[in-house]
């Protein structure tokens, strides 16, 4: 079964706007290229290129595998080594990936992760400050009216409609956490994209929604970005998975150009970095080289 699904997860980049690498940059290290992939989401694009294009100027032969699909779909190739670098989130990967309670702090998600990944010969580089975790946002209006600034604050409202993705009912960091940490009395409604939903939190037909807190919609003034005050959402700081494989034949080198993008790197900047794209139109792979060049990286 997983066979099956790790093939239908490289097959859906025809179909998801996966590009492959086009001339890697002085590929003089040789070997097979590095299958490097992301989730469909901006930041995590913007991620894999931020890597992709560290390592090719290090001479690393890239091929990308983008905008795949989610963990339960993409987890069996990145373990049978169809996938072998992928800019994870540590909290969502205990969670989502592994179905495990996770950590409270940074550094202990990341022993707990690399615990979890070492069966399946996948290992964790090191951790970046930058993060990107689910944020609730409510209209600026309405959280002036009701004194909304924490979501325990929902409790005020007689009616609370939480829209988000089809997983996010199931999830403890999602509405699951609503309904069973809050106790809020609440409803959900399924929008599967993201443009949508943000519509709908506009025309007041729901009430709440996650945004990335990378988006750019978390500081805008028409919205306010509630405090998790019971911590249903873990910390969510960026990090490599590697194939041990490709960590073993590709040496000290590899291992110090990637952890160099994840010390430069901050969620404010990679905040940023989203809005160029989503906002202004960028391309991912644009943006990641300009930001690599700007920090003496590439």
């Amino acid at each position: 079964m997983g066979a099956v699904l790790a093939a239908a997860v490289l097959g859906m980049t025809a179909c998801g706007g996966g590009e492959e690498a086009a001339a890697p940059a002085a590929p003089t290290r040789g070997g097979a290229p590095i299958v490097i992939a992301s989730f469909n989401f901006t930041d995590s694009v913007i991620l894999a290129e931020l890597y992709a294009n560290a390592l090719e100027a290090e001479g690393f032969p890239v091929t990308r595998k983008l905008n795949l699909t989610t963990r339960e779909l993409t987890y069996p190739a990145l373990k049978s080594g169809e996938l072998q670098f992928i800019p994870e989130y540590q909290g969502a990967a205990i969670t989502t990936g592994y179905g495990k309670e996770a950590a409270k702090d940074a550094q202990a998600q990341h022993e707990q992760l690399k615990k979890l990944f070492e069966p399946d010969g996948i290992a964790l580089l090191e951790q970046s400050p930058a993060e990107n975790k689910n944020t609730y946002i409510v209209k600026a209006d309405l959280a002036k009216e009701k004194g909304l600034a924490k979501i325990s604050d929902l409790s005020k409202l007689d009616n609370v409609i939480v829209a988000g993705g089809p997983e996010c009912a199931e999830r403890l960091p999602c509405f699951k956490g609503f309904t069973e940490v809050y106790k809020l009395k609440a409803t959900f409604q399924t929008v599967q994209e993201a443009g949508p939903r943000v519509e709908q939190l506009r025309s007041g037909k729901v009430t709440v929604i996650p945004v990335d807190s990378v988006s750019p919609l978390v500081g805008d003034p028409q919205f306010v970005a509630l405090e998790d005050d019971l911590a249903i959402v873990p910390t969510e700081n960026v990090v490599p998975a590697v194939s041990k494989k490709v960590l073993d034949e590709r040496g000290a080198d590899f291992v110090a150009a990637v952890n160099a993008v994840s010390k430069a790197l901050d969620t404010a900047q990679l905040r940023e970095l989203n809005k160029r794209v989503d906002s202004d139109g960028e391309k991912p792979a644009d943006v990641a080289k300009e930001w690599l060049k700007e920090k003496s990286l590439i």
